[in-house]
């Protein structure tokens, strides 16, 4: 049986390693387009800034690697330039010299990945505008970084003769993986840093007040995040830099231009092909990998895939179900039945010294079905025990089912565990979990990494407190009527403090249930909830009607950024 896997990278290296150890006596013919065969393209922005020094660190195998360990026959420099699927063939194209050949096919897997969006924009071809995807887009960036940096320098060095430059500007376009990563890269390397994002928040699949975390967290540390603002063009300066231009008319200068708007399928080898591509541009697969075509595979960025919280396909730009896709995709080959169970989205990005991550549906995807069987709610437990020293809050989000408790989402944001706390409910959503299973599954303990209640604990106990109706909750934008009960102590509210609020500390309200009136509901807050929490329980169970409202002030000041 002879195998052609196009494209390399995650899915199709995967595949074709898969694949070898499986079956032995596989015909495999890997081609890659680009010079190398599978490289670490997640680092990129790490490698332009200095973080990953060496190029080569980036390449995770090459051609070499490939043909000692898994006798596959990998080719780089090679571009598909024709796909004939009756007779089963692909015309090769060797990049350096230009011949074609033609090779047969049993079986056929097409890993051509997502496209940079290069909007169509006056100027978008001037130098210094750049898109990230490949190790030599990174190196080209580097080096046009490197030679503007050395005009700025140098001078000083003169015996007696001083100088003083302005910094460097950089303007990313994009508020995605690509456009954060390489903007705090960038102030790492002493730029000014301006992110232009088109849309009313960065970072799409997160909620708005999710994104609002990372928004301030990116301002702290110098990148001057700019909502609202499409560009509408590019065009040179006097000096020889580069201006931006928006929508709105407001002008960015720029020494250097990234372009992080987002990825689009490739699928110029799916039409080649002549196999179904879907109404979001990726090509279609079901739950082996197939295409159309029962002979032609297809995994990783460029397909689309069935997401596991809505049914609905979906385009997911991820190292993980792509790895896993080239997996299945070997597995079926070999005769076996392996299926894609879907993907929920599970990410996380790095930003300055912090973290924010997600799985699952997010509110605002819920809302876009229509589906409003789901509860919210928001915690900030500290991300090890608060007694030994170093502890820092997490600010976590997570959705259920108001039906049933079944898990659906959640997002995190926070310096220290945000990754395991994600991926905790990354798992118990993956197998079909509640809040009721959080609240006891057991997971590791010490002063230094958790707390005894870690978070998913917290949050399946606040879920089940509101499934039971043990706190019942309202959320900011719907606390208008009712009496707002504030149970912090005075000093707390001499720092921030709502107008119109009632405030009897929890530990006094026992003794003042006499001060507050029992026809009208009580709304309770706190700095983050867990008073709130105690006092609408001492409400309840004395006769009055109260609800806790979700987050406290930490979700206000959030909200109110809305």
């Amino acid at each position: 049986m002879k195998v052609i896997i196009v494209g390399g990278v995650a899915g199709g290296a995967s595949c074709a390693a898969r694949l070898r150890r499986l079956d032995e006596n596989a015909d495999i013919l890997m081609v890659e387009r680009g010079p190398y065969v599978s490289y670490a393209n997640c680092g990129l922005p790490y490698y332009i800034g200095g973080v990953i020094e060496q190029q080569s660190t980036l390449l995770v195998a090459t051609t070499e690697t490939f043909r000692a360990m898994f006798n596959v026959d990998a080719r780089t420099n090679c571009e598909v330039v024709g796909i004939a699927a009756r007779e089963r063939t692909v015309q090769l194209k060797d990049r350096a010299t230009g011949e074609v050949t033609t090779e047969h096919y049993d079986k056929l897997v097409v890993s051509p990945g997502a496209a940079p969006i290069r909007p169509p924009l006056p100027g978008i071809d001037l130098p210094g505008i750049f898109g990230v995807r490949t190790v030599p887009d990174a190196a080209q960036i580097r080096a046009w970084i490197d030679e503007r940096r050395g005009r700025a320098s140098g001078m000083d060095s003169y015996a007696g003769f001083q100088t003083r430059t302005r910094k460097l500007r950089a303007v990313v376009v994009g508020g995605g993986f690509i456009g954060i990563e390489t903007a705090e890269n960038l102030v790492g390397l002493d730029f000014e840093v301006t992110l232009l994002q088109r849309g009313d928040q960065i970072m799409g699949p997160l909620d708005p007040e999710m994104a609002r975390y990372v928004e301030r967290h990116l301002g702290k540390h110098g990148v001057q995040v700019v909502l609202n603002s499409a560009v509408s063009g590019f065009r040179e300066s006097s000096d020889g830099s580069l201006e931006v231009l928006t929508g709105s008319g407001s002008v960015y200068p720029a020494d250097i231009v990234i372009l992080g708007i987002g990825v689009r399928p490739e699928t110029a080898l799916a039409e080649m092909a002549g196999v179904e591509v879907g109404d979001l541009g990726g090509i279609r697969v079901d739950d082996h990998m197939l295409t159309s075509d029962p002979d032609i595979f297809a995994v990783g960025d460029a397909v689309e895939k069935k997401d596991c919280g809505t049914g609905e396909w979906s385009l997911v730009a991820l190292a993980g179900p792509a790895n896993r896709q080239g997996r299945i995709a070997a597995d079926v080959i070999a005769g076996r039945d392996s299926r894609f169970r879907g993907t929920q989205g599970t990410a996380i990005l790095g930003v300055f010294g912090a973290a924010v991550a997600w799985t699952g549906l997010s509110e605002k995807a819920l809302k876009r079905i229509g589906d409003d069987d789901y509860e919210k709610i928001y915690l900030y437990p500290n991300s090890h025990a608060g007694y030994y020293p170093g502890a820092t809050l997490l600010a976590i989000k997570v959705l259920f089912r108001k039906s049933d408790g079944v898990l659906l989402g959640a997002q995190a944001v926070g310096r220290e565990g945000v990754d395991k706390r994600i991926d905790a409910f990354a798992m118990a959503i993956q197998l079909g979990g509640t809040v009721y299973d959080l609240e006891e599954c057991e997971l590791c303990y010490a002063p230094q990494f958790g707390m005894a209640k870690s978070p998913a604990n917290f949050a399946g106990m606040v879920g089940a407190n509101v499934l039971r109706g043990d706190m019942p909750l309202v959320h900011w934008d719907a606390a208008e009527d009712g009496l707002l009960l504030d149970v912090r102590h005075p000093e707390e509210l001499a720092v921030e403090r709502l107008p119109g609020v009632v405030n009897i500390p929890v530990d006094e309200l026992r003794g003042r249930l006499h001060e507050l009136p029992r026809d009208r509901e009580i709304l309770v807050i706190c700095r983050s909830g867990q008073r709130a929490y105690y006092a609408t329980r001492i409400l309840m169970q004395n006769g009055f009607t109260a609800r806790t409202v979700a987050g406290g002030m930490l979700s206000h000041e959030i909200f109110a950024t809305l």
